[in-house]
C-alpha cells in the first residue's frame, strides 16, 4: 500500500460525525487517549490511537440528530474499568457496565456527548471460537 502523509495508515478508519468537531475531538482525547494527527480546517481532525485511527467530521445539521447514531466503534483497551470510569468522568453515559463475556473479552458500552455508542473491549482470556458457537473463518 502506499503511503501518505494526508492519512492514518491504518487499514479502516472510522469516520464519527459530530456538532462541534473540535470539542468531539478534545473530548475522545480525554476520555479514551487518542492523540490529534492533522486538523482539516473546522470540520475534519483526524485522531490515532496506537496504530489505529479515527477521523472526527462534521455532522450534518438534522433538527434531531443530537444523538442519533447509525454506528458504534469498539475500542480495545488494556484495562476496561479503568477507561470506563475515566469516560464516565469525562461525561459518557453508561449503557452497559464491564461484563465478562464466555468469549474471553471483557467488555462494556458508553455513549459519548456526541451521542456515538462506544464498546471498550479487554481481552482476558484466548477462548476457541468454536467452544461458544463462533467461527474463525481469518486471521
Amino acid at each position: 500500500m502506499k503511503t501518505n502523509r494526508s492519512i492514518p495508515s491504518a487499514t479502516i478508519i472510522p469516520e464519527l460525525g459530530y456538532r462541534d468537531v473540535r470539542a468531539a475531538a478534545a473530548w475522545l482525547c480525554d476520555a479514551f487517549g487518542f492523540a490529534e494527527r492533522l486538523r482539516i480546517a473546522n470540520h475534519r481532525i483526524q485522531l490515532t490511537l496506537g496504530e489505529s485511527a479515527l477521523v472526527v467530521i462534521e455532522a450534518p445539521r438534522v433538527p434531531d440528530a443530537a444523538h442519533a447514531s447509525t454506528h458504534a466503534t469498539m475500542l480495545r483497551v488494556d484495562d476496561v474499568d479503568t477507561m470506563f470510569a475515566r469516560a464516565l468522568a469525562k461525561g459518557a453515559e453508561a449503557l452497559q457496565q464491564p461484563t465478562n463475556y464466555p468469549y474471553g473479552e471483557r467488555q462494556c458500552t458508553l455513549r459519548d456527548p456526541g451521542g456515538h455508542a462506544w464498546t471498550l473491549t479487554q481481552s482476558v482470556a484466548d477462548i476457541d471460537p468454536a467452544s461458544w458457537g463462533g467461527e474463525l473463518v481469518g486471521r
